[in-house]
Formats: C-alpha cells, structure tokens, sequence
C-alpha cells in the first residue's frame, strides 16, 4: 500500500449503479455533500463515459465495482467503492457512510493495487479483475458436453483438465466462483493466481496456486466442443481447436481507496457466515 494526499481541487467522477434499491438516496446524499463543500464531481452510467477523474466512487455492490474497475485501472484512476446493493465485499463503505467517505479522499488516504488479468486469444485482449472463466458450451444434441483443456505455465504442461472447465482467478477473485468451486483464498497482497478445476472428472485434478509472473497457456486442441470465455461474468467469445490462448498479469492493476481501519479478515468472515446461513459468533 501507499499514501496518497488530496485537496478540494480534486474532480471526483461517481459511477453509479442506479438499478440497487438504495441507490438515490445514497447518491443525492453524497452529491449534496460535493456542493457544499465545493468539490467538483461528474456522474457515469457506463464505464466508455468515465473520463479523468482524481477518483471514481463507484455507487453499488461487487458487480458494479466489476463494471468500473477496467476502465478506472487503465486510466490510473483511484476507485472507492459505497455499497447500494447487498454484501459490497469489494467496497469500503456503506450507504450511511457517505460523508466519511468524502472525508478520507479530501485528505490522506492509503491505496491497493489488485492485479489484473490479461486474456489474449488471437488479437483480441480481454481483462479480469476477478476471473477468467473457460467453460463447456451447452450445445442442443451434443452426445458429450465435457471439455478437454491442457494448461501450460512458462511452457511447461501443467495438466489435462476434463470436466466443465478451468479458472483462472486473480486474489481479488480467490473469494469469488473460484472458492466456490474449491479454490483457495489468496489474501489480496499476494502475488499469485489460481488455476481451478471445475468439475474436474478425474480426483487428482486440484486448485493450483502459481506466480504471477508466470504466463499461462490455455491449450484446446484437444477439445471435442467450443468452450466460452467469460472476464468476470461477461461473455467474451467461443473458442475450439486450434484456438490457444494466453493469459498473463496485465500491465496495469487497479487502485482501491482504503480506510485505516479495513480488514480483509472481518469483511471475509462476514462474507462465508451470510453464505453458509450463520450468525457470526463474538469473542
């Protein structure tokens, strides 16, 4: 982490997620606090209308942090996230806490950076905050919808998944589709990926955790159908034979805004005590 110190000449962009049910109030709220503190703010619907900005407040939960966080990362812009929709595990604040939100980035503030993935397949590039996801294609009159991929890291094979496909998942998504498909958690300061089997038809195929300076080979030559690619949740194509594709740590990361007092620990037990259904028990 490192410092950073603002002041009241700072452009402050707000990317904002109006489909949450709390969203205007939270949104009228903290513009209200910009206006009488002089702080000059624009307002984003979609990441193509994110400009310059000192700093994006992204108004929303982890899908609209998701949304933001390329766009806000290539450009090196600061991201601090409010939660207006459910667990917000990626922000930093709540709803109620608008103004204290506006209090840490008018003065010093500590910054994250989470790495990013990079995912090329021929001369397209695509980026993942959380997760690259290869996966079997459901095809109507298919005998077989189980994929074969072969994974290579630095050149050197790794294993020949068969199931329903792989993950490749950054720290930041160690708690995401990877843990629920039993990957491991990576605290977000490692430097690391993982490697994820997803219904992997053999038991000797098990979740790898590799440097981030390693590249990636995703091999599909042996694959009987296509396999779809999503960055974090968004379809990006369908690939078969012949197609291999690499992925690798992206030349950017992006930057979260961190309060003093954030706790990675206290925001993942509450994360896996809502999603196991219990209450969180106090020492």
């Amino acid at each position: 982490m490192y410092k950073v110190l603002y002041n009241k000449s700072m452009k402050v962009g707000v990317f904002c997620n109006s489909q949450t049910k709390k969203f205007f109030s939270i949104r009228d709220g903290l513009l209200k606090i910009f206006k009488a503190r002089g702080i000059d703010y624009e307002t984003y619907f979609a990441p193509e209308e994110i400009s310059s900005p000192d700093v994006l407040i992204v108004l929303g939960g982890d899908g609209t942090i998701l949304k933001a966080a390329i766009e806000a990362g290539k450009r090196g812009i600061n991201l601090l996230g409010i939660n207006s929709g459910n667990l917000g595990f990626l922000t930093e604040f709540e709803g109620e806490q608008i103004e204290k939100a506006v209090d840490l980035i008018s003065g010093h503030y500590e910054v994250e950076e989470r790495s990013v993935l990079e995912v090329r397949a021929g001369s397209e590039a695509f980026f993942a905050l959380n997760e690259a996801v290869f996966q079997r294609r459901y095809e109507e009159g298919a005998d077989d919808n189980v994929v074969q991929i072969s994974a290579y890291i630095d050149g050197k094979k790794v294993d020949a998944f068969v199931g329903d496909g792989i993950i490749v998942s950054t720290p930041t998504g160690s708690t995401a589709y990877s843990l629920s498909a039993g990957g491991s958690i990576l605290t977000p300061d490692i430097r690391a990926f993982i490697l994820t089997p997803i219904c992997a038809h053999s038991l000797h195929n098990r979740p790898i955790v590799y440097s981030d300076a390693s590249e990636m080979r995703v091999d599909l030559s042996a694959a009987e159908n296509k396999v779809s690619l999503f960055c974090d949740g968004k379809f990006c194509g369908a690939f078969g034979k012949g197609s291999a594709i690499h992925v690798k740590k992206a030349g950017f990361s992006v930057r979260f805004i961190k309060s003093a007092d954030n706790n990675f620990f206290d925001k993942l037990l509450f994360k896996l005590n809502k999603w196991s259904g219990q209450r969180e028990v106090r020492s």
